[in-house]
């Protein structure tokens, strides 16, 4: 009686979310591209976006290493460190920033 109940009938076909659309790995960005988006970023007076985009580009982590960093990371005490290092989530192993 349950299978009844929980049974789809099998006219209702299901879409999947990513039908259509480009899956696995991207293609990289080109300079061209990195340098339209800083313009825009700056145009746009977007300060702390330009500055993590920067980060991001320069420093080649990953998107997750990125967002977890935190102003006392590179900052602490209010003063700019020289070189900050961040350990990657995914190898473990220390990134150094300049």
């Amino acid at each position: 009686m349950q299978d009844q109940v929980n049974a789809t009938p099998a006219s209702q076909s299901r879409v999947p979310w990513n039908k259509g659309k480009l899956t696995g790995a991207k293609l990289p960005l080109r300079p061209k591209h990195v340098w339209s988006i800083r313009t825009k970023l700056q145009i746009e007076g977007r300060a702390r976006d330009l500055a993590m985009f920067n980060l991001a580009i320069d420093s080649k982590l990953r998107g997750c290493d990125v967002v977890a960093i935190r102003v006392e990371d590179v900052a602490a005490g209010g003063y700019a460190a020289d070189r900050a290092t961040v350990r990657q989530r995914k190898t473990g192993r220390p990134v150094r920033l300049n």
